[in-house]
């Protein structure tokens, strides 16, 4: 990757650049009023005739002064372009207003994200999540938290989680059932929904979820919604307690965006437990969203931003990984890559890892 090895921009574009950075959280709440309030719909219906503001106010309820201020942010940020006093729609409009990336990314920062970022240098100096109490008070982390969100940004967490993830899934089924598997372990089980995609790909395999008790309890909902609680069981587990063991006996153990989810000393722990209930025949898959290992530059930037979520909101000490550190890391714990994928889905790399072989 050689997208961050140089300054790319002249003095005047550092410049103005940097006043769309001072100015960002305005431009991003102008941009999302825009899309919800339904101006930037009513505009894009026009098409290349555009809307004068008087026109735009006969399809929208709201003020001729609150109507005047959005549309000209509109079009300092680029969702718009003024014709003969008509507003008509960009390209960087029409996604804002129909991508469903940066609807799910939009949400995401602003219902679970925005208020606890006033809390962000408190969270570097201290290395915890201090953003958190905006949203979860009393919580330590935000997983403990997932089932008693306020709706909304519970809805939007997992919008932007399950976005990334479902994308690759019927993506690396055929990988993973590639030999003959009996049994998965998905830790990080989530909502249930890799073990449903398992459960529903192989009429035979048996999926154990590893997760904590609240967040097994709404992945159960799903499971029984299909029907597959025969051969989907549960093992409530706290993995981050040194006490605490993975169950034996499974062909494949899984794990997907769910190492990102902690330091790496911690990774290192996790994948010690792994290793302790593999054998020699028995496949760990790791798939994970790491920066270096992006296509456009555009989606290292997301990945090197949603960073910042895991330390103000998350839990204060992980990050989108850099895919050296989870090797490093995989070795750290006895265990070695076998193969690895990059581009699955929209931005996964899948990796397979085995115990070290004894030289």
């Amino acid at each position: 990757m050689s997208y961050f090895n140089k300054d790319k921009l002249s003095a005047l574009e550092a410049k103005q650049e940097a006043q769309r950075i001072a100015f960002g959280p305005f431009a991003f709440q102008a941009s999302k009023a825009l899309r919800d309030l339904g101006v930037l719909r009513v505009i894009e219906s026009s098409g290349d005739n555009g809307l004068s503001l008087s026109e735009i106010l006969q399809h929208v309820d709201l003020s001729r002064y609150a109507v005047r201020v959005l549309t000209e942010a509109g079009l300092g940020i680029g969702l718009l372009i003024l014709k003969e006093d008509k507003f008509i729609l960009t390209k960087l409009g029409f996604y804002i207003l129909n991508d469903r990336m940066t609807q799910v990314n939009m949400d995401f920062v602003h219902d679970v994200n925005y208020q606890g970022f006033f809390h962000f240098q408190e969270s570097l100096i201290e290395g915890k999540p201090a953003g958190l109490k905006e949203l979860a008070p009393g919580h330590e982390t935000i997983y403990e938290a997932l089932a008693t969100l306020p709706e909304k940004a519970r809805e939007s967490w997992f919008n932007f989680d399950h976005f990334y993830s479902d994308n690759s899934f019927q993506k690396v089924l055929p990988v993973i059932f590639g030999s003959p598997v009996q049994s998965i372990l998905d830790v990080g089980a989530n909502t249930g929904k890799w073990a449903i995609a398992c459960a529903n790909h192989s009429p035979d395999v048996k999926v154990t979820m590893c997760d904590l008790p609240g967040q097994l309890a709404q992945a159960r909902v799903q499971i029984d919604k299909h029907g597959l609680g025969g051969r989907v069981s549960e093992f409530p587990v706290d993995i981050l307690r040194e006490d605490s063991v993975l169950p034996e006996g499974h062909d494949v153990i899984w794990m997907s965006q769910f190492l990102d989810c902690f330091s790496e000393e911690e990774i290192v722990m996790i994948l010690r437990k792994a290793a302790d209930v593999m054998t020699g025949d028995s496949s760990l898959y790791i798939m994970e969203t790491y920066w270096d290992r992006q296509k456009f530059e555009n989606a290292a930037f997301c990945l090197q931003q949603t960073s910042l979520y895991f330390t103000c909101i998350a839990n204060g000490n992980s990050q989108m990984y850099h895919s050296s550190l989870m090797h490093k890391c995989i070795e750290e714990a006895g265990l070695e890559v076998a193969e690895e994928v990059d581009d699955v889905g929209i931005s996964h790399t899948l990796t397979k890892v085995i115990k070290r072989r004894r030289s």
